[in-house]
């Protein structure tokens, strides 16, 4: 038995290639000339496109290119490109008929016949903009994420360094007034100690600087206005100028409070003038102004903010940023200065304490015309309090107190005892919170200041909240200079932030110096 016969079809090859190339709708196919002219036009094409097959048939195909790439001679580029190797493919933006953009993915195909004649090109051109927007979003993530892990791993290294280095300069520090006092008839003596007391302040500002990028020093936020913080610093910022840079701050009454440590902002704002100053080698004008806002940038590292923002910004006159300098201005230790001119921290600080702000930060910049560096802070609900006045007579209400100090570091322990002393306090110092909890048992104390970070089973906050249960009356002070411990232990308790000297003890006892019952604060008594 035979096959039946194949009906013979009347159509020639050629219909029906364009019949199968009219039915693609997902694809623009095409056809030009050896000169870039179209000359077929699918269902696709004008899908993709809007243009109808009668409104392009005979138009050149640079007709959806962006004006830039015909500008640049991009369209006879590519045509040029597919002529001399047989097929160019390439991805860029191209514009619908309405004049909207979408990014297309092309492939280009030199078309001849039998003979090798060039008749022209078939052009596949399709829309991946959705692919690219997911592209973009996934690098974004990446980019954070690497930022993320890079800062957390230099944050536990910095962080474990800068804690024994507070140690170290809690001793040099701590006993450098003993040593004035010791040598206050010896000029040459006392000018040797006034400079270990400098080196020991850079010391110290250096370890603040580490542990803000590393998001691990210690926090203390406040509701603050930010034209009294500014009025405050003034002075400090207009002597780090000179005369040769104008300075300039208009804050007005009217800004929303915020919620910030104000000593931190106030570092902030000196390392952001210094890197004004810096840029301005020929003079200029720093200018700090601040306005509300409902909406920040997502800064260097996640997705815009919504809500209500105060934007408080320094801006200078100088020679802008370059782009291959600018996406790194936040690396830690990334300094473009000369040698001994800088830590390269400076703006790795302001970035890490916009962080535990819960805000960000967005530089613009402009080569020849200056820069403008913005800090973002959340609005704070409430107002900010009066400006409470010092008291000078604070030192003197601790004197005579019975102080019990717990700290594993012996040196530490030493020059906080040299501390007390000064202020006429009685003082006991023992090692560890097993043998604290032995001392308050059997002696009677008024106080007990105590380290947090102790080697053992138990440490500092443990021993506060074991004090609290036995002798809730007893206060208690916890010196850290960890932002998460020092969090922590301010919902119950006093904290000195760690390097602290005399004034900074005296304001802790003062504070701590409770009469009566303990206040109760978060389901718990405040010491």
């Amino acid at each position: 038995m035979t096959d039946p016969a194949r009906p013979v079809s009347s159509q020639t090859d050629t219909e029906r290639f364009r019949l199968l190339v009219n039915a693609v709708t997902d694809y623009a196919i095409f056809m030009l000339d050896s000169n870039g002219f179209v000359e077929s036009w699918n269902i696709g094409a004008t899908r993709l496109t809007g243009y109808t097959a009668e409104e392009i048939m005979g138009l050149h195909h640079e007709k959806w290119f962006i004006p830039e790439d015909r500008e640049r001679n991009l369209p006879m580029r590519i045509l040029q490109s597919a002529l001399d190797h047989g097929r160019h493919e390439d991805e860029g933006w191209r514009m619908h008929k309405d004049g909207t953009r979408f990014w297309a993915s092309i492939i280009t195909h030199k078309v001849q016949n039998s003979s090798g004649q060039h008749l022209g090109f078939v052009k596949v051109m399709r829309d991946v903009t959705k692919r690219r927007n997911i592209e973009i979003i996934l690098e974004k993530t990446r980019t954070r994420l690497a930022q993320a892990q890079k800062m957390e791993i230099l944050g536990q290294l910095t962080s474990g360094v800068a804690h024994d280095f507070n140690n170290l300069l809690m001793v040099v520090s701590g006993f450098v007034p003993t040593i004035k006092n010791l040598l206050a008839d010896n000029p040459r003596g006392l000018k040797a100690a006034e400079a270990i007391e400098v080196a020991a302040q850079r010391g110290a500002n250096l370890t603040r600087q580490l542990l803000s990028l590393s998001r691990r020093r210690s926090f203390d936020p406040a509701v603050v206005k930010l034209d009294e913080i500014v009025d405050v610093t003034r002075p400090i910022l207009g002597g780090l100028l000179g005369g040769a840079v104008n300075y300039v701050a208009t804050i007005s009454p009217e800004v929303w409070p915020v919620r910030v440590d104000a000593s931190e902002l106030q570092v902030a704002l000196i390392n952001l003038t210094v890197n004004a100053r810096d840029a301005m080698s020929r003079g200029g004008t720093v200018s700090i102004t601040a306005e509300n806002t409902n909406d920040a940038p997502g800064g260097p590292e996640g997705n815009d903010l919504r809500g209500e923002f105060v934007a408080l910004t320094v801006a200078d006159t100088g020679d802008g940023i370059p782009p291959d300098v600018l996406a790194h201005v936040f690396d830690p230790f990334f300094s473009t200065k000369p040698e001994g001119k800088g830590t390269g921290l400076g703006l790795s600080q302001v970035h890490g304490f916009m962080h535990q702000s819960g805000g960000t930060i967005a530089i613009a910049t402009e080569m020849g015309q200056g820069t403008r560096v913005t800090m973002y802070f959340p609005r704070a609900m409430e107002e900010a309090p009066a400006q409470a006045r010092t008291d000078p007579a604070g030192a003197q209400q601790v004197t005579g107190r019975r102080v019990l100090v717990v700290e594993d570091n012996p040196d530490v322990a030493a020059v906080t005892r040299e501390m007390l002393l000064q202020v006429e306090c009685a003082v006991v110092t023992v090692g560890s919170p097993s043998v604290a909890l032995q001392m308050i048992e059997s002696t009677e104390f008024d106080l007990v200041l105590s380290d947090v970070v102790m080697a053992g089973a138990m440490n500092g906050f443990d021993l506060a909240l074991a004090i609290r249960d036995k002798k809730p009356a007893l206060p208690v002070i916890l010196a850290t200079g960890y932002a998460e411990a020092a969090a922590k232990a301010a919902k119950m308790f006093t904290v000195l932030r760690k390097p602290f000297g005399i004034e900074d003890l005296n304001r802790a006892l003062a504070e701590a110096n409770v009469v009566g019952e303990p206040e109760v604060l978060d389901g718990g008594p405040r010491s």
